[in-house]
């Protein structure tokens, strides 16, 4: 009897679509069964600890170069925490401690150790720390596998294709994905800015997190639907399913074929508009992928993968290093660097710096970085350091009102100064760009436009600010609408203003990656469209098959509807007849 189909639906944490059998990668359990020792034993045990963990430092420096190498050192640092875990000397002594006074094995007094320090971990209530619980779990069940003799079935020995299910995916095992067999991973747990969910994005699996129940009702080798793009996971889908995923990839394969030719062409409307899109990207890593994609430029550098996961600062000298890399692979095109945005979802951790209780709308990003200018002029001096390397603009996040943007510029001239005191090189008329993203900013965009070269539109925060809705809440997650009449009138307000004043506006939220939106917001006006690489060309397509005149008309009437529901199915109308071989009407 056929099983019945069953729907999950988690977090997208990598786009793409897949269909293919399950690997159920369960983590070993840890229980050792308990064995007395003799006296005499003591020191053969101990020895054999002693040989586990060099074997075990040896494994994890192996991945950690293969990992470099394949994926750069970004991602290869991940595993410093792991060969902390294996120095950390309050660990092994407390299980040598043990052997000798309770006479047990070392294998079962390692156990033992091991489930205490992850209990107390538990515990605590800084983030960072509670992350750590799968460092040391995945490092105790390698050494675990040494001090027994056992070999775990790794993922790079899979013989066929498979999309893999776990509780949660070790920074090893997602390294091991660096391989052909492995064709996308769901978890019970994890978000978008885990560890594993930026190497997906990174080796171009496609990935569903925060599933919750992924691991009790999948099963090995069962036939799932990993969508990627939506954050759903079916499970032994029906034929009608499978005939509609299969119609979507069949579609995103012509749609391939076109972005191919697509590639080295200007993004540039049928009667002859031009406009620029840009690749939103976190880590320099990213460039490859922009350039494969036919990228002309970078509308968002985000920085504050600098300081997460990590317990010390990075210096001026390592920002510098980063930064001047991306402004010389993209030369001569922009980068767009945005100063740090810490708050929020993301956070730094650090025992001096603690979290807001909202974190969202306390002390963030351009907040943060004014009340610690230590901080913030590190970051500012070691961009001035790699502008004269490229056509580099810096972009500060989060601005609520023109005092804030001064004060921000007074630290950057204060840095400034102190680099031509060094006799450091530096490009002095950098341009300065304001995200907006905040009502008030949107608000009073004829007063920031004063200062300002230029402004990014972030729509994530934009949207969420605007409707009161915490996009990051499932129970409020229906009330978060992009098109609802009141964004599209700041959208307006903010692209009116900045031309007016003669300056350039564009958008690096989700919102302008999206097919339906982009209609109407090249209608409206805007000049720039970043998002993630792998989007551009579908945009680009888009732009490439209407005339100012359409877009115009179509943002016109979506601004005459009165709710969001009707402005989605309205574009995505539009969008069907201008190429209906593409996009399904509404």
């Amino acid at each position: 009897m056929k099983a019945n189909e069953i729907i999950l639906r988690g977090i997208p944490a990598a786009p793409g679509i897949k269909v293919g059998k399950t690997y159920l990668l369960g983590g070993e359990e840890l229980a050792v069964n308990k064995r007395s020792i003799a006296e005499g034993e003591i020191p053969l045990e101990v020895s054999r600890f002693e040989d586990a963990l060099i074997k075990t430092r040896k494994e994890i420096l192996e991945l950690q170069d293969k990992v470099s190498k394949g994926m750069g050192t970004e991602h290869a640092e991940i595993f410093d925490a792991h060969l902390l875990v294996l120095e950390d000397r309050m660990l092994i002594e407390e299980v040598i401690s043990r052997v000798k006074k309770e006479k047990i094995a070392i294998d079962y007094a390692f156990s033992q150790v091991l489930k205490r320090y992850a209990e107390v971990f538990t515990k605590v209530e800084d983030e960072y720390l509670k992350e750590r619980i799968s460092d040391i779990n995945d490092v105790g069940r390698r050494i675990l596998r040494n001090l027994l003799g056992r070999k775990r079935k790794g993922l790079e020995e899979l013989k066929d294709s498979v999309i893999v299910v776990a509780h949660d995916i070790s920074p090893s095992d997602t390294a091991a994905m660096y391989h052909k067999n492995v064709i996308g991973f769901v978890t019970d747990i994890g978000g978008k800015t885990s560890h594993t969910a930026i190497m997906a994005k990174s080796l171009e699996i496609p990935a569903v997190v925060g599933l919750e129940t992924a691991t009790v009702q999948i099963k090995d080798d069962d036939t799932v639907v990993l969508d990627g793009n939506s954050g759903l996971v079916i499970v032994n889908p029906k034929q009608e399913t499978l005939n509609k995923y299969e119609r979507k990839q069949e579609k995103i394969e012509d749609l391939g074929k076109i972005f191919i030719t697509l590639k080295d062409l200007v993004p540039v409307t049928l009667d002859g508009k031009q406009v620029e899109l840009a690749a939103n990207i976190e880590l320099p890593q990213e460039i490859p992928s922009v350039k494969e994609h036919g990228v002309h430029g970078i509308g968002l550098y985000r920085t504050e993968f600098f300081y997460m996961n990590r317990k010390d600062l990075p210096t001026e000298e390592e920002q510098f290093q980063s930064y001047k890399y991306v402004a010389e692979e993209m030369k001569p095109y922009p980068v767009i660097i945005r100063t740090l945005d810490l708050g929020g979802d993301k956070f730094l951790s650090q025992p001096q710096i603690p979290r807001d209780m909202t974190p969202f709308l306390g002390w963030r990003a351009i907040r943060f970085c004014l009340a610690r200018p230590d901080i913030f002029k590190t970051q500012l001096r070691a961009i001035l350091r790699a502008s004269k390397y490229g056509n580099l603009k810096i972009m500060y996040p989060m601005i609520s009102g023109v005092e804030e943007l001064k004060q921000a510029q007074a630290l950057l001239e204060e840095s400034k100064k102190e680099l031509h005191a060094k006799k450091v090189a530096y490009k002095d008329d950098i341009d300065i760009g304001v995200m907006i993203e905040v009502p008030s900013a949107a608000l009073t965009c004829d007063i920031l436009s004063k200062e300002a070269k230029f402004f990014s539109i972030g729509t994530n925060d934009l949207i969420q600010y605007s409707l009161a809705v915490d996009r990051t809440n499932e129970k409020v997650a229906y009330l978060y609408e992009p098109l609802h009449p009141a964004v599209l009138r700041l959208i307006k307000n903010i692209i009116d203003a900045g031309h007016k004043a003669g300056i350039w506006v564009g958008m690096c939220g989700e919102m302008s990656s999206e097919p339906s939106f982009a209609l109407l917001l090249l209608g409206l006006g805007l000049d720039e469209f970043s998002m993630p690489p792998s989007a551009v060309s579908k945009i680009k397509h888009i732009i490439r098959s209407v005339t100012t005149k359409q877009a115009e008309e179509i943002a016109y009437q979506a601004l005459n509807l009165s709710e969001g529901k009707e402005v989605e199915k309205f574009t995505k109308e539009q969008l069907h007849k201008i190429l209906p071989k593409f996009y399904p009407k509404a």
